[in-house]
């Protein structure tokens, strides 16, 4: 069993330093501005929310995304995240989970399960979908009796192409024709997913981006009746961040709602955006130094693919040494980190470095920060968050669920 997962608690009021290594470190005061930030966002636009708790796996912060009740609907990738809120719904403060990813057969008695504790919406972009459902329907016993048609959202490619149906294709017409002739399914509305917006570059980037999501769901949303109540839903966190710059006129009928799950941590992936501020990533992996080689100017650490992924942004290699601009983990493998510098631009600084000796800057058994590229990925190889204060203090340990 995992180090960290058997010993998390005899590390409260540790400094980071401390800690076991790799360790998931998480900044609360930086989760805590994150996550007021954008619910000053969704206020000021008078729009419903729905977080995405893809990121940060956990009840503590999917409860802070809700504002304690607040808002009270969730959209998760796996049947787990939603298994996973179940206190929350036991809090009262959780109604409603979206599961987020195109239904497969197999999932559908788990989530009929689930519909006992809270509603549950499916997301379809094919009429096999709907096939799958009605089946299960007719065979299904207390729970389809008991619950009704399921309420389902229709996914929208915006031009990301990866789930979804494009708003121009014929085949979305034909797909809301034959939801609607169903007794098996309610149509609640559209959802938009910008996820081609992690590679903007800019503010007008994720602008274009959001537009885009918002001009999606709206012709969607005109295929169904001018008197039917039609929820659309849209967001990602780059487009999240520029909602306030939405200009659109979506009929009366139509509520708009946003979505988004990295926003908490922020990584690599989001300041290269250019709509995140370094001091904005709350997730930092904490290493140590294995080895240092003079010869090639490089250092080992203790954490490779497993513990970081093989996910990049706008830098080079796969996570930034916190403190030391210009070293970064260059190239990994299984547990293997090899941290090499690179004399150019480097986080959060326009300036470029002059080369710097490995053996001048590390030493075997230094602890180092990293931030890295994607949080959503790395978090998902830890089986323990350790909480920080201000003071990189350890004061609480969150432990995400996992799996599917």
């Amino acid at each position: 069993m995992d180090y960290s997962l058997r010993n998390h608690f005899s590390f409260i009021g540790s400094s980071v330093s401390d800690l076991p290594t790799p360790a998931l470190v998480i900044s609360r005061p930086v989760v805590e501005r994150n996550i007021a930030q954008l619910h000053e966002d969704v206020d000021a636009m008078g729009i419903a929310f729905r977080p995405h708790v893809k990121t940060l796996k956990s009840v503590e912060v999917t409860r802070m995304m809700l504002g304690g009740g607040k808002h009270r609907k969730i959209v998760g990738s796996t049947v787990a995240d939603i298994e996973g809120l179940l206190p929350l719904v036991q809090e009262g403060i959780l109604d409603e989970a979206l599961y987020g990813l195109p239904l497969v057969p197999s999932q559908i008695p788990r989530l009929a399960a689930l519909r006992d504790s809270l509603r549950i919406v499916l997301m379809i972009d094919h009429e096999q979908q709907i096939t799958h459902l009605e089946a299960f329907s007719g065979t299904a016993g207390k729970h389809s009796k008991t619950h009704g048609p399921w309420d389902v959202m229709i996914k929208i490619d915006v031009g990301t192409r990866r789930a979804g149906i494009p708003p121009s294709s014929p085949r979305l017409a034909e797909l809301v024709r034959l939801a609607e002739a169903s007794a098996a399914v309610n149509v609640l509305g559209f959802y938009a997913h910008a996820g081609h917006s992690y590679g903007g570059r800019s503010q007008d980037a994720a602008e274009a981006a959001l537009g885009t999501e918002a001009e999606g769901v709206l012709q969607a949303a005109s295929l169904l009746p001018a008197d039917r109540d039609v929820l659309v839903s849209i967001g990602s966190t780059p487009t999240a961040h520029v909602v306030r710059s939405l200009r659109v006129a979506a009929p009366r009928n139509v509520t708009l709602e946003l979505h988004a799950g990295n926003f908490p941590a922020h990584d690599l992936q989001q300041v290269s955006t250019g709509l995140v501020q370094p001091a904005q990533q709350s997730l930092r992996l904490c290493v140590e130094v294995c080895s240092v080689y003079p010869e090639r100017n490089e250092a080992l650490i203790n954490a490779g693919t497993i513990a970081i992924s093989k996910e990049t942004s706008s830098w080079a290699g796969y996570g930034n040494v916190v403190g030391k601009p210009g070293w970064y983990v260059q190239r990994t493998s299984q547990e293997h980190g090899i941290l090499a510098f690179q004399p150019s631009r480097t986080e959060g600084s326009g300036e470029r470095k002059n080369v710097s000796s490995v053996d001048e800057v590390f030493k075997v058994g230094d602890k180092v920060l990293l931030h890295i590229a994607h949080a959503c990925i790395t978090a998902s190889n830890h089986h323990v968050y350790y909480v920080v204060d201000e003071n990189d203090v350890v004061r609480e340990t969150w432990v995400p669920w996992k799996g599917w």
